[in-house]
């Protein structure tokens, strides 16, 4: 199991909080994910930038070993599942699961013909699920509250809550978790606190430089 958390998108710093803040869900959605595929063992490639984020990880890896939560034969069972942190040397490409393979085993983080797809053959020629870690996250909450509860909230084939980063010149900068399919309009005028004074709405970049440019005829769109 690799989590994707070499998070280098400009504007975009949501995976930075989230390990942060709660780096024990993280664990939990990893091992979660490790029990569904029968991995044994896990990785977190985070951005070398985030020493607070590793830290933090690195702690919650410690207490979990120390209480049983990571290790051999789990709960009496015959599942082990160990996690392990690879820092990134900060390249851009290495967001792109195959590049971050390629770094993680030491070499050129540059992007690998497809297929064979990580599924079939990934890190060490293993097969590799590769996720990042909103959706590593989401998987605890979803087993506890149920499929039901997630999708009460989003858009329909797109459920759930999404965050989003809030940066530029409004009023209020940060992070937001909203229903998918939330407006660009509500999510500047509402939660951002509108355009400071003396700035005027032209265009917001979605998605850092991988997405999109949506100017002010779009700001009705939902962001799905």
């Amino acid at each position: 199991v690799v989590c994707n958390a070499d998070e280098g998108e400009p504007g975009t710093f949501k995976d930075r909080i989230l390990m942060e803040e709660n780096p024990q869900l993280l664990l939990e959605g990893m091992a979660i994910c490790g029990y569904a595929i029968d991995a044994s063992i896990g990785y977190i490639y985070v951005r070398g930038e985030f020493r607070r984020s590793i830290e933090r990880l690195q702690k919650a890896i410690d207490q979990a070993k120390a209480k049983g939560l990571l290790g051999k034969n789990l709960f009496g069972t015959d599942f082990s599942f160990d996690i392990f942190i690879k820092e990134g040397g900060g390249a851009y490409v290495c967001g792109e699961e195959t590049s971050l393979i390629n770094s993680m085993e030491g070499k050129r983080g540059y992007p690998r013909f497809k297929p064979p797809f990580p599924g079939g053959s990934g890190y060490m020629e293993k097969p590799t699920n590769v996720n990042n870690v909103e959706t590593l996250m989401s998987v605890p909450l979803i087993i506890e509250k149920g499929a039901d509860w997630y999708k009460s909230v989003g858009m329909t084939g797109c459920s759930g809550t999404k965050l989003y980063c809030l940066s530029g010149k409004m009023n209020k900068t940060g992070l937001v978790e909203l229903p998918m399919g939330t407006t660009m309009r509500e999510i500047i005028e509402k939660h951002g606190g509108g355009m400071k004074s003396g700035s005027r709405f032209k265009f917001a970049q979605v998605g850092g430089s991988a997405g999109g440019i949506l100017g002010e005829d779009l700001m009705d769109l939902p962001l799905d």
